[in-house]
């Protein structure tokens, strides 16, 4: 290997070779190839691991963004879409949209969808829809009998177009319906359904929706009716929650290109000025799929990224396991001329190439990753995503970027001390090696990659702050068990050692220079930590829906209810149960268009407030104060009060929206902008579950508008479950227009909802705890040798297979068990500051969290721990002392 070094005078040293036109450090680099990659699988595997995460989610991401491109005005329902709440397009306005271009009119409601002997009842997503719709795209519907589940006739050829078995026009009076509404309801296709006075016949059940996706959020099953039909059955009237939102389809052939479909905006805003539409157009089909989209993207690259960190541990251990390895090497080539310079070349030149292997698998990997996603859940995704293995230039370079500093800022400190061995180095014993610093220059290079690093992280994602606190957490829980690895050392070292000698074997082993402590302390407890800290925030967030929702919280939220039917209702339910408790509220829903002179379109919020400007919001008026709330900020106005608009705010959102006492809001309420004055701010409990809204006017306001009535019944604690289905659908068959939702049925579907997203988080976290495995497993590998030839000496000396065992078991277990137990208390504190500080809730503690992070410890330290000593105690002492 050094034949080149060896004939060459130090003076002469040359940089590049000359028989193959390489540099030196890559022909040398090149040469030590030969033996093979022994010592750097968990390099490469770290590497690997980290950027397949970050290109299977920038290639997933690409996907879905090709797929919105692509199926925009699919998923749309056309090339724009305007859509308000209450308030149907006016005939003007109406024809202001057929100008434009073919036009298509659909009414999303929610209701009561009932067996017509009441027997069950069901909450069902209502959407009317006329002649035209859909403008683009396939509505599949079926009756059946002659259909497959895609939606092509039995006998149809296979290689026939996808044709509806059902044509909307054959709709008629009756309706279509999701599969799982004949299911919940015992119905069949030809049955009956009621909905709000009227009962319409079930003629087919719905395959396909084509722009179902660009629907609010929806609560249950979907009912396609005719807008005719659905007018029957006086469900839509004045106040009635309804959204009306128009697809249409532009004739002006300017919009075909997507840069202009702004300008299609700017002309709605312009001829409709007090119109109060939300518009939509093709390039986002659905923003709150964006959004969630591009959090999940962002969330699982700073996964990715941690995995990186963590792994990067084991790239240092690995290169640094390498240098020691090399230290005769090195000072050999040092004694016959070679530069300090040459020696750091060679060695970075073969860190680069084996961290471009782990960069190339990582590749190859992540971009099998959205296929892997299409394969298991593409069934689930509520439109066909465009998958390919043909990811963005972009999101491949990123994640080699991000593979590429990672190699470089766990490697540059054990290669400049490298390069810092000395020649002397042939002739001094190994256990007092040297431990010179790198130079300068490349301290500098180091600083400069990690700063690189993570301004790569937060400046590539929406939430820089966010990102910041993240990143700046990962560095802090690393710096944190590195040095408690070396207090593990220094600890059992000053620790008196036992008289039972398995014990004091292991505290040697532990204190011992270059033992287990600082690897395994630092590779399982940055992976415990972060699930630990999701445990904890998921056990919370479950204690606050389960223990803090007060125990007379409302068992019905009933929508709907017309002013002149509220004491007709509020009589019912004290005939069927005299003890309720009724409250009410008037419910409109608006859209913020305004604040103060700023127009919605312009302000740019945190993505915790975003929402509030999307779409409509709900809103109402009042004398007093809302029950659960509290003035925290001006004062309340008179029940009296006939001046100038007011408006009551929210505090955590005005502080978002950067509104206080004195400024204006203007809302769009049936299609009429109402500008208010901010009287007041106040703090609300929502978890209270009393009627509160994010905004709440002064009567003078609102109270001529057409509007309905939200109520909330609470039953007494004696009422049995039958008795509280019996009084839901009294209030159904009396006043069919109303809404009744159950409570605890909403709070359970959260539940469901929820618990997949944090079953989805946990088992992301879990790719650090994957990192960490690596790392132990390779500083497990790396401690063999020393185990081995400390295992033959202690055979030679008469000690048992049993007591070695032992011994490790010992070692293993007291750092697992440390280990854990610090994860435990930093995963706390930063699911404690999640908790309290973020989400403003009140902190609970899990044991159970606690146990799992104990539990996974001891069996993943177990587990390679047990595997290297096995190893360890099947070498036979005499033929390794020979070798020696």
């Amino acid at each position: 290997m050094t034949t080149d070094v060896l004939i060459e005078p130090k003076r002469s040293m040359p940089r590049f070779g000359t028989g193959m036109g390489l540099p030196l450090p890559l022909r040398l680099a090149l040469r030590e190839f030969r033996a093979g990659l022994s010592g750097f699988y968990v390099f490469i595997a770290c590497i690997a691991l980290g950027v397949a995460v970050i290109t299977g989610v920038g290639a997933l991401g690409d996907a879905m963004r090709n797929s919105f491109e692509r199926q925009g005005a699919t998923l749309l329902g056309g090339d724009v879409t305007l859509s308000r709440p209450h308030k149907r397009a006016e005939p003007q306005e109406r024809a202001w949209m057929v100008a434009q271009g073919a036009v298509t009119e659909m009414a999303s409601i929610r209701g009561m969808a009932r067996r017509t002997d009441q027997a069950e009842q069901l909450l069902v997503e209502v959407k009317g829809i006329d002649s035209a719709y859909p403008l683009v795209g396939a509505l599949r519907l079926s009756t059946g009998e002659t259909c497959n589940r895609a939606g092509r006739p039995v006998a149809a050829p296979a290689g026939t177009a996808q044709l509806a078995c059902f044509n909307l026009k054959d709709l008629g009076a009756g309706v279509a319906v999701e599969p799982i509404i004949l299911e919940r309801l015992n119905l069949k296709l030809g049955d009956k359904l009621q909905l709000g006075a009227s009962e319409h016949v079930i003629r087919a059940t719905i395959l396909a929706e084509p722009d179902k996706i660009a629907e609010r959020l929806t609560v249950g099953p979907r009912v396609l009716i005719a807008t005719s039909a659905l007018e029957q059955t006086t469900l839509i009237e004045p106040g009635s929650l309804v959204t009306w939102r128009y697809a249409l389809n532009l004739s002006d052939p300017a919009y075909a290109q997507a840069s202009k479909l702004t300008r299609f905006a700017d002309a709605a805003k312009a001829a409709l000025p007090e119109g109060g539409f939300t518009v939509r157009d093709r390039r986002d089909p659905s923003p709150s799929v964006t959004r969630t989209l591009e959090r999940l993207r962002q969330f699982l690259t700073l996964l990715g990224l941690t995995a990186l960190l963590v792994g990067g541990v084991g790239v240092a251990n690995a290169v640094a396991t390498y240098i020691d390895k090399r230290r005769p090497v090195i000072a050999t080539l040092k004694a016959v001329g070679a530069t300090t310079r040459t020696i750091f070349a060679l060695h970075l030149v073969q860190v680069l190439l084996i961290a471009g292997i782990g960069i190339a698998i990582g590749l190859a990997l992540g971009m099998l990753l959205p296929m892997a996603v299409a394969g298991l859940v593409g069934s689930a995704l509520p439109f066909a995503a465009d998958i390919s293995l043909r990811p963005s230039l972009g999101s491949l370079a990123i994640a080699a970027l991000y593979g590429l500093l990672v190699a470089l800022a766990f490697t540059l400190w054990p290669l400049g001390r490298a390069e810092q061995v000395r020649a002397t180095a042939l002739f001094r014993d190994e256990v007092a090696p040297d431990k010179a610093w790198p130079r300068r220059g490349i301290l500098v290079t180091l600083a400069a990659v990690v700063t690189a690093l993570f301004a790569l992280a937060i400046l590539g994602a929406d939430a820089k702050l966010l990102a910041a606190y993240f990143t700046l957490a990962v560095v802090g829980v690393l710096t944190a068990f590195f040095g408690l690895g070396i207090f593990a050392e220094w600890a059992a070292r000053k620790l008196p050692r036992p008289r039972r000698p398995e014990w004091s074997l292991a505290l040697g082993n532990i204190g011992a220079p270059g033992g287990l402590a600082r690897s395994v302390v630092l590779s399982l407890g940055t992976g415990l930590t972060l699930l630990v800290a999701v445990a904890l925030v998921d056990h919370t967030i479950r204690a606050e829906l389960d223990g803090r929702i007060p125990a007379t919280s409302p068992n019905y939220f009933v929508l709907d209810i017309k002013k002149n039917e509220l004491d007709g209702f509020e009589a019912l339910v004290r005939k069927a149960q005299p003890q309720a408790e009724i409250h009410t509220a008037p419910m409109l829903r608006g859209r913020i268009v305004r604040v103060n002179d700023t127009p919605s379109e312009q302000l740019k919020l945190k993505p915790e407030h975003q929402w509030v400007l999307n779409g409509d919001r709900g809103l109402s008026y009042a004398e007093a104060v809302p029950d659960g709330s509290s003035v925290v900020d001006g004062n309340w106005w008179p029940a009296d009060h006939t001046g100038e608009a007011l408006v009551s705010f929210e505090k955590e959102l005005a502080k978002g929206l950067n509104l206080k006492v004195g400024d204006t809001v203007t809302v769009n309420v049936l299609g009429r902008n109402v500008t208010a004055k901010v009287a007041n701010l106040r703090d609300v409990k929502w978890e209270s579950l009393a009627l509160n809204f994010v905004m709440v006017f002064s009567p003078n306001v609102l109270r001529a508008a057409p509007h309905n009535v939200l109520a909330t019944v609470t039953l007494p604690k004696s009422a049995t479950l039958a008795e509280e289905a019996a009084v839901a659908r009294n209030i159904g068959k009396t006043y069919p227009a109303t809404t009744a939702i159950r409570v605890k049925d909403a709070i359970n579907q959260f539940n469901t909802v929820f618990t997949r997203i944090m079953t989805a988080v946990r088992a992301a976290g879990s790719i650090t705890l994957i990192a960490g495995a690596l790392v132990l497993a390779g500083a497990l590998a790396t401690a063999q040798r020393k185990r081995i030839k400390q295992a033959v000496i202690l055979k030679a000396l008469g000690a048992t297979r049993r007591r070695i065992l032992l011994s490790h078991l010992i070692e293993y277990g007291l750092l697992a068990g440390f280990t854990a137990l610090v994860a435990v208390l930093l995963g706390s504190i930063a699911a404690w500051a999640t908790v309290r500080r973020v989400m403003d809730m009140s902190f609970v503690l899990a044991p159970s969290a606690i146990l799992q992070a104990l539990g996974l410890a001891l069996l993943l330290v177990g587990l390679f721990g047990g595997l290297g000593t096995w190893r360890v105690l099947g070498a036979r002492p005499v033929p390794y002392l020979r070798s020696e």
